[in-house]
């Protein structure tokens, strides 16, 4: 038996407002200021936003995870991604980069039939061969993480953009890490990806002055350890050739 409960209006202040709602988590996801591009009406993007965009990570696994979804994105959106992710991790192992380094032609065929995840053969042979590519960086660097540490000089950078007009598409920085990524046989890793990557996982702070969470990420970043110096790659702030490996990919925040 299936009782409909009428749900109780509250009111509470909401800086200097005085709000009617059903709860105070209603208050919130409708009062608190947010950086703009995720949908409110869809709690896994917004959820998204507040909870993981620009958290600092430093796990290679979720590291790993990031790379293989940020180029399957390339040319969609990003809330696509985010409805697949759950059947990502169960198609691609929990995303442990060793065991995706050994799929054989056996196992890519039947991710390319699998309705789950973005059936498309470049992305699904290019997450196959980033893997391979993935466990040399770790072979040579100890980490992926240490690896990547190098491009924001060791320290992650918070940013001060007040509007999403302000926030940028590609810095040096992340053409950088495309053109390294891209010689040592890694794909769908152009600089627009590889500044998604950056965003994602807290080698940056681009949520703007008026989210939330820009001071809330800034404070983890600062907190954050920053991973053991080790090798350098090769100039790494070098400036990319043209193109610079891989397809284009939509950041989170829509370009204005």
């Amino acid at each position: 038996m299936v009782i409909a409960l009428q749900p109780r209006r509250i009111r509470i202040v909401v800086g200097s407002e005085k709000v009617e709602c059903t709860s105070e988590l209603d208050a919130v996801v409708e009062h608190v200021r947010r950086c703009g591009w995720p949908m409110l009406d869809e709690p896994l993007y917004r959820e998204y936003h507040d909870k993981e965009w620009g958290v600092p990570l430093h796990d290679d696994r979720f590291l790993f995870e990031f790379l293989v979804l940020e180029g399957a994105q390339a040319g969609l959106s990003w809330y696509t991604i985010l409805r697949k992710r759950e059947n990502y991790r169960r198609a691609f192992d929990g995303f442990d980069p060793k065991k995706v380094a050994k799929y054989d032609q056996r196992k890519v065929d039947r991710l390319l039939s699998d309705p789950g995840i973005v059936r498309n053969r470049l992305k699904v042979n290019s997450a196959v061969q980033n893997a391979k590519a993935f466990v040399k960086v770790q072979e040579e660097f100890g980490s992926f993480d240490d690896y990547l540490g190098n491009f924001v000089g060791r320290r992650p950078k918070t940013n001060r953009w007040r509007t999403l007009k302000d926030v940028p598409a590609v810095t040096p920085e992340a053409s950088a890490m495309s053109k390294d990524l891209v010689s040592r046989g890694f794909g769908f890793v152009g600089p627009t990806i590889c500044y998604a990557h950056m965003q994602a996982t807290g080698m940056v702070n681009d949520h703007v002055t008026s989210c939330f969470r820009h001071k809330e990420i800034a404070h983890l970043l600062r907190a954050s350890p920053s991973p053991s110096a080790r090798r350098r790659p090769s100039s790494p702030l070098t400036p990319p050739e043209a193109g610079g490996g891989g397809g284009a990919c939509r950041s989170p925040i829509p370009s204005p």
